[in-house]
């Protein structure tokens, strides 16, 4: 069987599988549980100068009979009396001492810094992060996100940190931040011993309509929150692609975080080169239960694949990841149609012809199986992404793979349309249908009647 532990900075864990710094690990009772439930570490709620929390601090965007696509909260740190963290930490590590009890830490002055890692070591933790992305709260006092966004800042207090600190120090950043990379590179030259990424993202999910208020309504009224849950795991992906590719941070350990649910997700964020899994808003929702699912499906796409270990295919996805410009402008794939699996529910010419390159026909016989049009499709994979039947549309390779042209190619070679109106153009030629041409086809009103056009 392959082995599932891991040596994350010198941070070690008998799994890749750590609950965030969020509710989930508030309270020494849930990370025991969590513990006995088989996760291998978890971030400790932030630690600091105790808050006071508002009363509504949930809120969720749902789409369709998904329930919390994404979800947003306003809660702050830890409004927990420290003493009461540091002794029920202190239990947590003497219990399960092999797991990575990390703590998560927000203060504001040096001293407050040098008195505050004192205290979490002396309670055990195995290491500290630096929670420089909270975007709500608590970055109007000039801590979390405020941090983040100021690289010149970030890098400071590191420096106070590993100054102070006798453990790993993992610097988590915020994704509200034009590039991920500035941050990242200050942390790396106040010699982090790690990064963490995403926290959450600010935003608003909603209004309500009868109050006016964004969701969550506190009184009447609201405020913007952090966006995390299955929603931002996108945006997550993409920064982590950016700090391990990065020539001045690729080498730094990684702990990937936001929208993890799955063992699926797992797997995508190590090939992407997170080295730890951080886990909040689907254990909110489902329970600490789910790091079952994660650890069979990983452990049995580890035996598929032959690997014995995360590091064995940690950032194997890295090298695939181009810039747009060296993608190769030859590879030509078009749609199938699978009319055995078919359902014919038109979703896909609905798409197609609204919505994309009007490459789908409906037939003219009475049935309901759509045909491709492929002088018109241009393999943009939307009919296979709205289809409801699994692989009924299928995007099938036409080019014979021999020739692989970029557009920096053709730019240092000067072929690039360059004119308004130029022959080079890669939609030249391509069908489309005269204006005109949408009176002919609108649908049936609710009344099974022709529009009229």
């Amino acid at each position: 069987m392959a082995d599932l532990s891991i040596d994350f900075a010198g941070i070690k864990a008998p799994n890749p599988f750590w609950l965030a710094s969020a509710p989930p690990t508030n309270t020494g009772y849930q990370i025991m549980k969590a513990y006995d439930a088989g996760w291998g570490g978890a971030v400790w709620k932030t630690l600091g100068m105790p808050t006071i929390n508002v009363s509504s601090r949930y809120g969720a965007t749902n789409y369709r009979d998904t329930r919390m696509a994404g979800f947003n909260n306003i809660e702050l740190i830890s409004d927990r009396p420290l003493e009461d963290n540091l002794r029920e930490m202190r239990e947590v590590t003497k219990r399960f001492p092999n797991h990575a009890t990390i703590a998560s830490l927000m203060v504001d002055t040096r001293d407050q810094w040098i008195d505050i890692i004192k205290q979490v070591e002396d309670a055990g933790a195995k290491g500290i992060e630096l929670n420089f992305g909270c975007p709500h709260g608590m970055c109007e006092r000039g801590m979390g996100s405020a941090v983040g966004q100021d690289p010149v800042a970030l890098k400071t207090i590191v420096e106070w940190v590993m100054d102070a600190a006798n453990i790993p120090v993992i610097t988590k950043l915020s994704p509200n931040i034009s590039h991920i990379t500035d941050p990242g590179v200050a942390a790396v030259e106040a010699n982090t011993d790690a990064i963490s990424l995403i926290n959450t993202v600010k935003s608003i999910v909603g209004i309500d309509l009868d109050s006016y208020a964004p969701y969550p309504v506190v009184d009447g009224k609201g405020s913007n929150g952090g966006y995390c849950g299955p929603a931002v795991k996108p945006i997550a992906l993409h920064m982590l692609k950016d700090l391990k590719q990065h020539p001045a941070i690729k080498d730094i350990p990684i702990s990937g975080i936001g929208g993890i649910e799955n063992w699926r997700d797992v797997v995508e964020y190590i090939l992407l080169g997170a080295t730890s899994v951080q886990v909040c808003t689907a254990v909110m929702h489902y329970g600490f239960g789910i790091v079952r699912e994660m650890e069979s499906g990983l452990l049995k796409f580890m035996k598929d694949k032959g690997y014995n270990t995360i590091y064995d295919f940690a950032g194997k996805a890295l090298p695939n990841v181009l810039e747009w410009k060296d993608l190769n402008l030859k590879y030509d794939v078009k749609a199938s149609i699978n009319k055995d699996k078919c359902i014919g529910c038109d979703l896909c010419y609905i798409a197609c012809d609204d919505g994309a390159h009007q490459a789908i026909e409906l037939p003219q016989d009475g049935t309901r199986i759509p045909a491709i049009i492929e002088e018109n499709c241009v393999g943009c994979n939307l009919c296979s992404l709205v289809c409801p039947v699994e692989n009924c549309i299928t995007m099938v390779r036409k080019d014979n793979g021999t020739e692989h042209v970029t557009w920096d190619e053709l730019t240092v070679a000067e072929k690039i349309p360059n004119t308004w109106n130029d022959d080079r153009a890669g939609g030249k030629g391509h069908y489309v249908p005269e204006p005109s041409e949408a009176f002919k086809t609108i649908r049936k009103d609710k009344s099974g009647e022709r529009a009229k056009s």
